[in-house]
């Protein structure tokens, strides 16, 4: 008889886990979809045009990423390592920054099951065009998508300098097996 009750709470947890790992990555989808129809969109898009002193949660030191077409406003992380990945958005220290042009280079988690919907996870909604825009240091960088591309993880010439002024974002795809990179170019539009 008691081998029959751990029988079924073994099942039970079995069902349990197998639900957890099938619903996860299926969360921010759901999320994104009620999000894209409560007009945040089009707000994240009138921040980007909006004078700087207007856009009230900016401040001279807060570095941000804004990227309308991911529903993405985040803090820009800044660290030595590659831990500093953990909280979110983090520009890697041997690439350039927007006050000073070349390549920046921005890289995020696109989902882990102890965080499902990473930085990044929306990446795959950006598309040549679309607007993207970092505020640096105070001031409001504008770049517009050049191209998508999906590379090799071990393809790190993305993140060589370049002569002229680009943002580069990347994140592991595909969602399920992340055994690539799903990068982003943006060219600098307007600088402030």
């Amino acid at each position: 008889m008691k081998l029959a009750h751990v029988n079924t709470a073994l099942l039970a947890l079995i069902l349990l886990v197998c639900g957890y790992i099938l619903i996860m990555p299926l969360v921010p989808m759901a999320s994104f979809w009620l999000e894209s129809r409560t007009g945040r969109l089009d707000s994240l898009q009138n921040s980007l045009h909006l004078p700087t002193a207007q856009k009230q949660h900016i401040h001279p030191t807060d570095n941000r990423l804004v990227v309308p077409s991911m529903l993405l406003d985040a803090k820009i992380i800044e660290g030595k390592d590659i831990s500093a990945l953990r909280s979110g958005a983090w520009r890697r220290p041997n690439t350039s920054t927007p006050d000073v042009g070349g390549n920046t280079v921005i890289v995020a988690h696109r989902f882990t099951y102890t965080d499902p919907q990473g930085t990044f996870y929306y990446l795959n909604k950006v598309h040549p065009g679309d607007e993207i825009g970092v505020f640096w240091k105070g001031k409001r960088y504008l770049y517009k998508v050049s191209h998508v591309d999906v590379v090799p993880a071990n393809q790190t010439a993305v993140e060589d300098n370049t002569p002229d002024a680009r943002l580069t974002l990347y994140t592991c795809t595909p969602l399920w097996y992340p055994k690539d990179r799903l990068v982003v170019v943006a060219t600098l539009e307007r600088k402030p």
